[in-house]
């Protein structure tokens, strides 16, 4: 306990700064996901307290994020849409999604694949993030610009007769389901069209606009329309926001300069009773669970979900153990990786159960704490009670800020989120592959890959498709490098090595040493097969300098089968030097050794093999 509170001022000072710079964003946040601020401000408050208690990062303070809630906004648009447009139908689905991917958070660090997420490359976490903020710049530009698509008459009216189709295929559906559908008669389904009344078809009519008018192409579309029909007030609103989150921090960055955009804008919306459009209520009291999590449990909502629940844990889990990283260069500790999976999954789960929304640990309000003087968990759990608190104490007064204000700040956030320095180095990467008249750098085409499928197509299946990309480019690299390296020549030709220098050159058409200077798997099995073709009629005996070999998969086993096979029908016989553990244990359970190559054929050095071949 001493250790717990052993820099109780620090502690305090840190977790209060950090969470005044996490208000702002929280708030902002849950409005961007669709859920409101409320999800925003409950995600900050259990993920920022629990992560705290449970993780491995002393220093880190966890809470919603951009790209947890860019993938987050995905998944509350797409269950919403399924459910009639009703947040009050999807909700269940939509926080047992969330409470899933805490779930696998905590699965991942119970097993140990904490310390294996850093082997995602570069160039797919580069292109999420920089289409993260690209994401981020283009939804938020229409409520910077006060233009909402369902509040847009002359656009909605466009959508009429779809919702028409739709609302008789869902009573077909209905009929359907309760086995009443009968075709030869559709009396059942005019009485039930009877019912329908235009202020349904307008509901449904502003569903579908909306659909239409959701994510990054959508934004796209409507923008046309959206210059045509500006709110300059809410226009005034965001360019505020935007300008003091900038030029305050030219001033002093002792006090958050989204706090400070985010109170004066209100201040001179409200103050000057201007007709501003004010985010939604936040409500008061205490957090209650959602119950109907389980209540309403219903497993054919969740499976179409199950991979982007995985995907929103791998993502908080990179964006975690990232800002761990950075947290351990400030400090000079080292964090526990799998301890800290497993704090951010108790943390994601808690939020969802009462429906915040999922997030990870944020790499600006941890640096702020460790400058600010937080140096144990106390401080994230600081941050989150302080959080709780201005919840409770604020709510009311936190409803009437500006829509507007809050697109500006996300503006920022979307500016700050892109990657930087990957975008700089597109220009001097090596162009190492070509399509062709043109060359390209392998890391910038997987880069721009991922940045425009996940810009414009899915943010899930992209990285899924990056991380395939990537690694078949990195395995068709070591092949060809393998291959290189490994070639076959007589020896006069070979390059040899140093112990080779005094082999009998009366030999050197009869014997012939193959160097294999890396792993023989499945990437570099196809030029090690052209062995048998290269070894002329002349020759008697090749030498396999095995040393540098370290690993063989089963693809290169068999091509070695192969390769033998045909040697040994050239009565040629294989002689094995400096064998290593693993390749010897897989050509071993396959008895290539010793039906192929028997003990006798297998030495430690060269120079025992030079003896037995003279």
């Amino acid at each position: 306990m001493k250790g717990f509170f052993g820099n109780l001022k620090g502690d305090a000072f840190g977790g209060l700064t950090a969470g005044i710079v996490a208000l702002p964003l929280a708030l902002a946040f849950g409005v961007s996901s669709g859920l409101g601020p409320s999800a925003g401000l409950y995600g900050a408050i259990f993920i920022s307290f629990f992560a705290a208690l449970f993780g491995g990062t002393s220093t880190q303070i966890s809470g919603p994020t951009a790209p947890m809630t860019a993938v987050s906004m995905v998944v509350i648009a797409g269950i919403i849409a399924a459910n009639d447009g009703s947040i009050e139908k999807a909700l269940p689905a939509i926080l047992t999604v969330f409470l899933l991917s805490g779930l696998i958070q905590i699965g991942l660090g119970m097993v140990g694949l904490g310390k294996y997420i850093r082997y995602i490359p570069y160039p797919v976490v580069s292109g999420f993030m920089t289409a993260i903020g690209v994401i981020i710049l283009l939804t938020q530009v229409l409520p910077s610009l006060g233009y909402y698509p369902k509040e847009d008459v002359a656009f909605v009216d466009r959508f009429k007769a779809q919702a028409e189709e739709v609302i008789l295929e869902n009573i077909l559906k209905e009929e359907a389901g309760e086995g009443i559908l009968v075709l030869e008669n559709f009396k059942e389904t005019i009485s039930r069209a009877d019912t329908i009344s235009q202020d349904d078809i307008l509901t449904e009519s502003k569903i579908l606009a909306a659909k239409e008018a959701s994510g990054a192409l959508g934004a796209l579309k409507v923008f046309p329309r959206a210059l045509k029909n500006i709110n300059w007030l809410e226009l005034l609103l965001a360019l505020g926001t935007i300008i003091i989150i900038y030029g305050f921090k030219r001033i002093t960055t002792v006090l958050p300069s989204t706090l400070v955009a985010l109170i004066v804008m209100s201040a001179i919306a409200f103050g000057l009773g201007l007709e501003y459009r004010a985010i939604e209520e936040i409500p008061g009291g205490i957090p209650v669970p959602k119950w109907e999590i389980f209540t309403k449990f219903n497993i054919n909502s969740i499976v179409p979900y199950i991979f982007t629940a995985l995907t929103l844990a791998l993502l908080g889990a990179i964006d975690s153990l990232l800002t761990s990283v950075i947290a351990d260069n400030m400090t000079k500790t080292k964090h526990k990786p799998n301890r800290e999976l497993i704090g951010q999954g108790i943390g994601n789960s808690i939020a969802a159960l009462f429906g915040g929304i999922p997030g990870a640990g944020a790499t600006i309000r941890t640096v702020v704490n460790i400058n600010s003087g937080g140096k144990t968990k106390l401080s994230g759990m600081i941050a989150g009670a302080m959080l709780l608190i201005i919840m409770l104490g604020l709510g009311p007064v936190a409803s009437k800020i500006p829509a507007a204000v809050l697109a500006g700040i996300l503006i920022t956030v979307g500016i700050g989120v892109m990657d930087y320095k990957g975008l700089k180095a597109i220009a001097s990467l090596p162009k190492d592959i070509k399509l062709g008249p043109l060359r390209f750098s392998s890391e910038v085409l997987i880069m721009l890959i991922v940045l425009l499928l996940s810009t414009f197509w899915n943010l899930v299946y992209a990285v899924g498709i990056g991380l395939i990309i990537a690694s078949l480019m990195f395995m068709k690299k070591i092949g060809d490098l393998t291959a290189e390296r490994s070639d076959v020549k007589p020896l006069k030709e070979e390059e040899g090595w140093g112990d080779e220098t005094d082999f009998l050159s009366a030999l050197n058409q009869k014997v012939f040493i193959k160097h294999l200077k890396g792993p023989l798997f499945f990437g570099s099995t196809s030029d090690f097969q052209k062995l048998a073709s290269q070894i002329p009629d002349t020759a008697s005996v090749v030498v396999m300098r095995l040393g540098l070999m370290q690993y063989m998969d089963q693809s290169g086993l068999y091509a070695m089968e192969e390769m033998i096979l045909d040697l040994k029908k050239k009565n040629i016989d294989i002689l094995f030097v400096g064998l290593l553990r693993q390749p010897r244990y897989m050509m071993e359970r396959i008895d290539i050794i010793p039906d192929l190559v028997p003990e006798t054929s297998i030495f430690e050095t060269f120079d025992e093999c030079i003896a037995g071949i003279k």
